[in-house]
């Protein structure tokens, strides 16, 4: 129901049946609430298991709409975490037209830990779907979208269903130079700094004995890029991160090692290439070559698909500004 307040603003009440869901959807001590209130900038109280939003129209349209929408995946029997109410939110803001339950459900696959491993926005959903239907796809935006992290939950579920024999793992190291001859030990230990990303992402997975058993019989490699050249990858799943720190030399060498019943996935930033300035990246060259090969597909995540602190999504925003202004700059000086 709706009642007119004073101009422009509006209360509105919302019936939460399930009074279980109802604990969860308020969250402890309202929190959840304060949430909502925060990010949408309306006003949100609470009488048992009924909810009244008071404030400007749009405002208390989109309250009503994301609150409805958290209670319907709620009920779906997905358990929210905290951070997911922020997700949810930010997703619901950004794209009216969504459905929650379509992209927080997509369980790509499930933790040794029970956890649900799933998209949490519009972008990573397209990714993971990406994946899911091409062998070889590009996955390029900033820092904390989940490229790696996804790209690995959709290997140890292609392992895990018998899709494919091995996961290999494999990242330029050392600003790309790959001089790996001067740090001590094998081969695994001295690329393992740089793929310590992938090996955190693994192991919040899979146990650590679990994946240490299959690191030793193989099913899970560690493979410098520079140790690649001449290799026919055969029922694989090739995990290239960093991938904006390959050289286009390497990016061709990596590309054609894949074989029968293979997928690869390349996640990289463009905004973070180490390279030489007289070399050019790989990955910036790969878009213009390999763009209208079908079977080859690009997803492009941004700062909405990031899963990290919400000050995350603000840092790539106010750098992003000043890079604009900087190129800005140089036009007219030209």
């Amino acid at each position: 129901m709706e009642a007119r307040m004073e101009e422009n603003k509006v209360k509105r009440q919302i019936t939460i049946e399930d009074n279980a869901i109802a604990i969860g959807l308020f969250g402890e001590g309202g929190a959840n609430l304060k949430r909502f209130e925060k990010k949408l900038g309306v006003e949100i109280d609470t009488r048992g298991n009924l909810v009244n939003i008071q404030g400007e129209k749009d405002k208390v349209d989109a309250a009503e709409r994301i609150i409805l929408e958290i209670y319907d995946l709620m009920r779906s029997g997905y358990a929210l975490a905290p951070t997911d109410f922020y997700y949810a939110i930010r997703t619901l803001l950004s794209d009216s037209s969504v459905r929650l339950k379509d992209i927080f459900t997509d369980t790509i696959y499930i933790s040794y830990r029970k956890k649900n491993i799933a998209p949490k926005s519009v972008g990573q959903n397209k990714y993971i779907n990406c994946i899911r239907k091409n062998d070889i796809v590009f996955g390029i935006g900033p820092a904390g979208t989940g490229k790696t992290y996804l790209a690995m939950a959709a290997a140890v579920a292609a392992i895990a269903n018998k899709e494919v024999d091995r996961i290999i793992l494999t990242r330029p190291a050392i600003e790309a130079g790959e001089r790996l001859g001067f740090l001590p030990g094998d081969i695994a230990a001295k690329v393992d700094p740089y793929l310590r990303p992938l090996y955190d992402a693994l192991h919040d997975m899979m146990d650590f004995e679990h994946a240490q058993r299959l690191m030793e019989r193989g099913t899970i490699e560690v493979a410098p890029l520079a140790f690649m050249r001449g290799r026919t990858l055969n029922d694989s799943f090739v995990i290239l991160d960093e991938a904006q720190n390959t050289t286009v030399e390497q990016m061709k060498m990596f590309l054609t090692r894949l074989g029968f019943g293979s997928k690869a996935v390349i996640t990289g930033d463009i905004t973070q290439i180490d390279l030489p300035l007289a070399r050019p990246s790989g990955l910036v060259e790969a878009q213009r070559i390999l763009r209208d090969i079908d079977g080859i597909a690009f997803i492009y995540l941004s700062e909405a698909d990031v899963v990290r602190h919400p000050l995350v999504q603000d840092v790539i925003k106010a750098f992003e500004r000043a890079d604009a202004k900087k190129r800005s700059a140089i036009i007219e000086e030209t």
